[in-house]
C-alpha cells in the first residue's frame, strides 16, 4: 500500500469519527456548538502535524542530501484529497441512518467539505515536515554535495577545473589574459626596434 493511500485512509477514518462526535456532542451541548467544532478540528490537525513531523525527521535521517529526499508535499496532498473525498462520502451515507450527524448533500460533501478536510490534513503536515527536517539538519555537520557521477565535492569545482585548464595551465582567466597581453607587448616592441644596417661599401678600396 502506497504511503499516500495509507495516510489518506487513516485521516478519512479520523474525519468520520470527528464528524460523528461533533453531531453527538452538539446535540447534547447545543450552546457550545462552535467551541466543540473548533476543538475537534484542532485535535484532527494536531494528528496531521505529528505524523508530518515524524515523516520529516525520518526522511532527513534516511537522506542526508536535501536533493535526494522524497517529495512529501505530493504525498500529503494526495492523502488530503483521499481523506476529504472518502470521508465526505462516508459521512453522507452515515447521515442517512444516523440523523445526529450534520451532513450536507452529496455534492457539497464531495466538494466543499472534502476541500476543507484536504487543507486541514495538508497544511499542518507539510509545515511539520519542514520543521522535522530542520530539526535533524541543524544537528548534522555540513554534507558534501554529490555529483551525477557519484563523486563528492564542491559545486564550484567544475568551474575551477575549467580555469585550471585554460590557455595557460596553473593560471586563472585573468592571469592568463594578463600574461598573453604582456607577451604581445614584448613581441611588438621587438618588431618596432630599428635594425642596424651595415654599410657594405665601407672599407672597400677603389680598383684601379
Amino acid at each position: 500500500m502506497t504511503t499516500w493511500l495509507l495516510r489518506g485512509l487513516a485521516f478519512a477514518a479520523g474525519m468520520v469519527i470527528v464528524r460523528i462526535l461533533q453531531g453527538t456532542l452538539i446535540n447534547i451541548y447545543e450552546t457550545k456548538a462552535g467551541s466543540i467544532s473548533i476543538l475537534l478540528v484542532v485535535v484532527f490537525a494536531i494528528a496531521s502535524l505529528i505524523w508530518g513531523l515524524l515523516d520529516g525527521r525520518a526522511d532527513a535521517n534516511t537522506n542526508p542530501d536535501p536533493d535526494r529526499r522524497r517529495d512529501l508535499a505530493m504525498t500529503w496532498l494526495l492523502a488530503g484529497l483521499i481523506a476529504g473525498i472518502l470521508s465526505g462520502l462516508i459521512v453522507w451515507v452515515v447521515s442517512l441512518f444516523y440523523t445526529n450527524v450534520y451532513a450536507e448533500g452529496l455534492i457539497s460533501e464531495l466538494t466543499t467539505y472534502a476541500a476543507f478536510t484536504a487543507l486541514v490534513v495538508f497544511i499542518p503536515a507539510i509545515a511539520a515536515v519542514a520543521i522535522g527536517r530542520y530539526l535533524v539538519d541543524r544537528k548534522r555537520p555540513p554534507q558534501e554535495r554529490r555529483r551525477e557521477d557519484g563523486s563528492t565535492g564542491d559545486v564550484f569545482d567544475a568551474a575551477r577545473d575549467d580555469d585550471r585548464t585554460g590557455p595557460i595551465a596553473g593560471l586563472g582567466t585573468h592571469e592568463a589574459a594578463a600574461t598573453e597581453e604582456q607577451t604581445s607587448s614584448v613581441a611588438t616592441a621587438e618588431r618596432d626596434e630599428p635594425t642596424e644596417q651595415i654599410d657594405m661599401t665601407k672599407g672597400e678600396t677603389p680598383k684601379s
